[in-house]
């Protein structure tokens, strides 16, 4: 059976690797959570923004373009020999 011009521009795709982007409305929201979650009380912003910021974005997450930029890596420790 010879191969119909639909059936031959047919292609591929490669399956693309999920990247779980983080936007900045998805930290203000689970944010909000926290906030709510300690009652309610005011002065903790930044604290559960960056908590937030951590629990979504964890190690091998990314911050999405609207998000604060690159995310954080564990700083290298160079160990001096004894």
């Amino acid at each position: 059976m010879a191969k119909t011009r639909e059936n031959s521009s047919l292609t591929t795709e490669k399956p693309r690797i999920a990247t779980k982007f983080v936007t900045q409305d998805e930290i203000a929201l689970r944010a909000y959570q926290i906030y709510l979650e300690r009652g309610g009380a005011p002065g903790n912003e930044l604290e559960d923004w960056m908590e937030a910021e951590r629990q979504l974005v964890g190690d091998n997450g990314k911050l999405g373009e609207n998000g604060n930029g690159k995310a954080r890596r564990k700083p290298k420790v160079n160990s001096a020999a004894a």
